[in-house]
C-alpha cells in the first residue's frame, strides 16, 4: 500500500520553475529517501506534500484520498508532520514546552502522555534536559528535540529535512539510529539528505533529483551501486 503519492506535481516560485513533473511514493512502513545537490528541489518537494508550497499541477494522495491543496494544519491533522531543516526549536521555551507544542494539534489528548514517554525513551538526553532552555542545547541535542517534537504529533509520514545538517559524525550516526527505530515502531519516512551514503544505507527506495526533475529512482541498495551515483554522490570514482 503506497501510504502517499505524488503524481505529476510541478511547483513554481513566481517564475521558476522549482519541480518538474514529479511523480514519488512512499509505501506503507518505509524509507524512502529523496537525494540531490543543493537547488535541487529536495526541500520544495517536502514543502509541497506539507501544503506550504501549493503546486501549480499535479496531485497528492495520502491513503488514497487526494489532500492537493490543503492547508499546513489540515496536513498535520492527517498525521503528515515535517522536522525542518535547521532544527528550528523554540529557543526561550523548555525542552518540555517544545515537545509539548508537537501535540498542539491531536485530539486523543489521554494518548500524548504515553507518546511523551516512548519520545524520552527514544531520545534519553532530552529526559535529563526537560526543564533546560532549548536555545543551550548542543546542536546534536536540538536536531533530536525537533525529531522528539515532530513525533510528538503521531505521526504516519515522517518528513525528515537534512537531519544530519552541521552535526559532527558519531552524532549523524546516533541520530540515524533514531530514525530508523522510529520506523520500526510504524512511521513512514521520506528523508531528503545531503549524506547519500548513510541515507542509501537505511532506506528502503530512493528517488534522485536534479534540477527539479527525478533523474533516477529504486530500490536504495541498488541506486547504491550505480556508477552515476556513487560517482556524484558517494565521492567513488569509477
Amino acid at each position: 500500500m503506497k501510504v502517499l503519492k505524488l503524481t505529476n506535481i510541478s511547483a513554481r516560485y513566481g517564475s521558476i520553475e522549482a519541480l518538474r513533473n514529479i511523480d514519488l511514493q512512499i509505501p506503507d512502513g518505509s524509507i524512502v529517501t529523496l537525494l540531490g545537490s543543493n537547488g535541487a528541489g529536495k526541500s520544495t518537494v517536502l514543502k509541497v506534500i506539507s501544503g506550504v508550497v501549493k503546486p501549480a499541477n499535479g496531485n497528492i494522495h495520502y491513503k488514497g484520498e487526494d489532500v492537493t491543496g490543503q492547508t499546513p494544519d489540515q496536513i498535520v491533522r492527517r498525521r503528515i508532520i515535517q522536522c525542518p531543516e535547521n532544527r528550528q526549536v523554540f529557543p526561550q521555551l523548555t525542552v518540555l514546552e517544545n515537545l509539548r507544542i508537537g501535540s498542539y494539534a491531536r485530539k486523543d489528548r489521554n494518548q500524548v502522555k504515553t507518546d511523551l514517554e516512548q519520545v524520552l525513551a527514544l531520545f534519553p538526553r532530552l529526559k535529563e534536559r526537560l526543564s533546560q532552555y532549548a536555545g543551550t542545547l548542543s546542536g546534536g541535542e536540538q536536531q533530536m528535540l525537533a525529531i522528539g517534537r515532530a513525533l510528538m504529533g503521531s505521526p504516519k509520514v515522517l518528513l525528515l529535512d537534512e537531519p544530519s545538517l552541521g552535526l559532527a559524525p558519531i552524532i549523524v550516526r546516533e541520530i540515524f539510529e533514531i530514525i530508523k527505530n522510529v520506523n520500526q515502531i510504524g512511521t513512514s519516512i521520506l528523508l531528503v539528505e545531503q549524506n547519500a551514503n548513510l541515507a542509501l544505507s537505511i532506506a528502503d527506495h530512493a528517488y534522485v533529483l536534479e534540477n527539479g526533475r527525478i533523474a533516477l529512482s529504486g530500490k536504495a541498495s541498488d541506486l547504491k551501486k550505480d556508477e552515476r551515483v556513487r560517482e556524484l554522490y558517494l565521492g567513488v570514482k569509477s
